[in-house]
């Protein structure tokens, strides 16, 4: 079950001090662009999970003993089930223990935590598609190297 949320002017001020923090984010598909939507993922997700922030290039979060990175996409419409989450092939040299995927309305009024889902059961389940490869499912080219999964694959993210 997704878990919608209403980003707030706070969360957007605390976005964006933690992304100038940040500088430009290695393996972003789209580059700096993605600084401050990825800061309001980590933001909503660690104000609802709780933990405290790691900041570094591996994970986000460290929620109790688990290492968790967070994925935020842009989206213009509420997120179907069948949706993918994707990860960079990049991200996939990431020292995490789990992936938490967000989605967030290109005007920041909205957000989704869509679920989570440990790294080593991502890979397992994950379709993985190369630069120019055409996603069956919508015909999107993909701009780089990723894995992608459906929604509806990720477990429940308990606040």
């Amino acid at each position: 079950m997704m878990i919608q949320i209403k980003i707030t002017s706070d969360i957007i001020k605390r976005a964006k001090k933690k992304a100038a923090s940040v500088g430009n984010l290695q393996g972003s598909i789209t580059g700096s662009l993605s600084n401050v939507v990825g800061a309001i993922g980590e933001v909503i997700v660690k104000d609802y999970v709780g933990g405290t922030d790691a900041n570094n290039k591996d994970y986000d979060l460290i929620v109790g003993n688990k290492r968790v990175d967070v994925k935020t996409k842009r989206c213009n419409t509420t997120p179907s089930p069948n949706y993918d989450c994707s990860v960079s092939a990049h991200g996939s040299k990431q020292d995490c223990d789990s992936y938490v995927f967000v989605r967030i309305l290109t005007d920041h009024s909205k957000a989704w935590i869509l679920g989570e889902i440990s790294k080593q059961t991502f890979y397992t389940k994950a379709t993985r598609y190369k630069v120019g490869d055409v996603d069956p499912s919508n015909g999107f080219v993909f701009k780089a190297d990723c894995y992608n999964l459906a929604i509806q694959e990720l477990e429940q993210v308990n606040g």
